[in-house]
């Protein structure tokens, strides 16, 4: 079990699937946190209910990671609850499956929006807003790492993201560590809606266990991220995919 008593967590994309899980674990372990969401407010909502029915102390705070302006009142209303931030999560993101010859300019511009501009609006406000010693914790993907077809522009911008990552671990400075994590196939709403059940046993098939994950199993590993545990890791991507890839 790591103590995470002290520390104040915001979780961008966090109403739902991978998110909600991580809001969930990390107020188990004693952490403050903000729950954000774009538009599932109700669901939110629902999160922020279950984590104080346990006696845990969260808030929803609504903004579209892609607007600068609503990111910087994401922080300024965390920090104005709770009096600082110590660890963000980057978890909001979207996928568009198809492939790149059918891809709009619409789900071009729609995927960076969220995926890599939410990214950068985060990371810059956190540059002054996250506190001294602090942790950032972004999201990538296993799939960055196979070549599926239809995953191509969804990749590009994750790929982007390792490397905000990477660049951001060396210039953030104040003992922040900058890390992204990797899942592989996990069984949430985003990444089963549409899939024949034959598509999901044969993603599962790709590792020895047989299975897609669950979103407790990427939870798990973002507790220990943002655990004082986890301070001499910096400038990593680590793959959470049961050895998928």
């Amino acid at each position: 079990m790591k103590d995470l008593s002290e520390k104040v967590i915001l979780i961008t994309g966090s109403s739902k699937g991978i998110g909600a899980a991580i809001a969930l674990k990390l107020a188990e372990e004693g952490a403050k946190v903000i729950v954000n969401y774009a538009g599932g407010k109700t669901e939110a909502e629902s999160v922020v209910a279950n984590i104080r029915e346990k006696g845990g102390d969260a808030i929803s705070v609504q903004a579209d990671v892609s607007k600068p302006d609503q990111v910087e009142a994401l922080f300024d209303q965390a920090i104005a609850q709770y009096g600082k931030i110590d660890v963000l999560v980057n978890n909001a993101g979207i996928m568009i499956t198809k492939f790149i010859k059918d891809t709009t300019d619409e789900d071009f511009t729609r995927q960076f929006d969220i995926n890599v501009r939410g990214v950068f609006n985060t990371l810059r406000e956190a540059s002054s807003k996250l506190a001294d010693n602090g942790s950032i914790i972004n999201f990538s993907t296993t799939v960055n790492r196979l070549m599926l077809p239809t995953y191509g522009t969804y990749v590009a911008t994750k790929a982007a993201v390792e490397q905000l990552t990477r660049v951001f671990s060396k210039e953030i400075g104040r003992g922040i560590n900058v890390n992204s994590v990797s899942p592989g196939p996990t069984n949430t709403e985003l990444f089963v809606k549409g899939k024949p059940q034959e598509i999901i046993d044969r993603l599962a098939s790709m590792n020895p266990f047989g299975r897609i994950g669950e979103p407790n199993d990427i939870a798990e590993v973002i507790v220990f991220l943002a655990s004082d545990a986890a301070k001499w890791i910096n400038a990593q991507n680590i793959g959470v995919n049961g050895g998928m890839a």
